[in-house]
């Protein structure tokens, strides 16, 4: 399998691998070491057909337990627990979360017990967050100063509506954490190259990260924007991670909407405050 990279292997997130299951995590997030970081690829799990093998999404794949084995089988070589997962419900919203030890679990051993929330934070060692991606921008946020994390998912929808924004703002209200002492990281997402928007979508966003195309339609790059709106919110340039790798450029690493034309499973953002350092 070829990966596209974009830039060299390794500048943005390194991949991982146990046995025949692959993951990716940021290096720079790795050098936290009261940290775990990943991002699952399409390899390692037991689905099937266009969901084939590492699905993680419950609604796309007809036996549950299949889901299920593919969590546990992801936690085991990551190295978390999967009762600690607290999964996202996620519409293209900018809601955000606080979740806590008492979380543990939802959306996985037992009721999620909410909706609509596109971003989870916590302060709480032992709280795996979870959220979903098939091209949308994961948007992953350290405070190590305050050993706070936050994890958010944000497509055209939650970038116009500044999401990352929003997730920094709930971190400041609730941990007390500085943006400028933050660390942030951009997930696998599709690129400013594939993914192609209509006009009313485009208007939308600054004309520096809009390319307009022949067919009357327009380029978008969301890693891109989110990246200008998390250093307008004031966590440093040198402080953003971005990951090197597009979803649409990938389709045998990484599930994509785009590339499949919706016939896909889905990947998964985990972020972990693990103990101290």
């Amino acid at each position: 399998m070829e990966i596209k990279w974009i830039g060299s292997e390794g500048e943005g997130m390194r991949l991982r691998r146990s046995r025949d299951l692959l993951w990716l995590s940021f290096p720079e997030l790795d050098r936290e070491k009261w940290l775990r970081n990943a991002f699952s690829t399409r390899f390692g799990g037991v689905s099937t057909g266009h969901l084939a093998s590492m699905n993680l999404e419950f609604k796309r794949d007809v036996d549950p337990e299949n889901v299920r084995t593919n969590f546990r089988r992801f936690a085991s070589a990551v190295g978390f627990e999967p009762e600690n997962m607290v999964l996202s419900h996620q519409t293209h919203t900018t809601n955000v979360r606080r979740v806590g030890r008492e979380d543990r679990g939802r959306g996985f051993t037992r009721e999620l017990g909410w909706t609509d929330v596109d971003g989870l934070v916590t302060d709480e060692p032992g709280v795996v967050l979870v959220t979903f991606y098939a091209d949308c921008v994961p948007l992953y946020f350290v405070d190590p100063e305050h050993r706070a994390i936050g994890l958010s998912h944000s497509g055209w929808r939650g970038t116009a509506a500044r999401m990352a924004e929003v997730t920094i703002d709930m971190m400041r209200r609730e941990f007390g954490s500085d943006p400028s002492r933050m660390k942030a990281a951009i997930g696998p997402s599709i690129c400013g190259r594939c993914y192609e928007v209509s006009g009313d979508v485009a208007e939308r966003f600054s004309s520096q990260f809009v390319t307009p195309k022949k067919n009357g339609k327009y380029l978008l790059d969301l890693q891109l924007a989110n990246r200008a709106i998390m250093i307008e919110s004031g966590i440093p340039m040198s402080s953003v991670s971005l990951p090197g790798l597009c979803t649409a450029c990938n389709p045998d690493l990484l599930f994509s909407h785009r590339a499949s034309k919706g016939l896909r499973g889905t990947n998964a953002g985990f972020l972990e405050i693990i103990g101290q350092s």
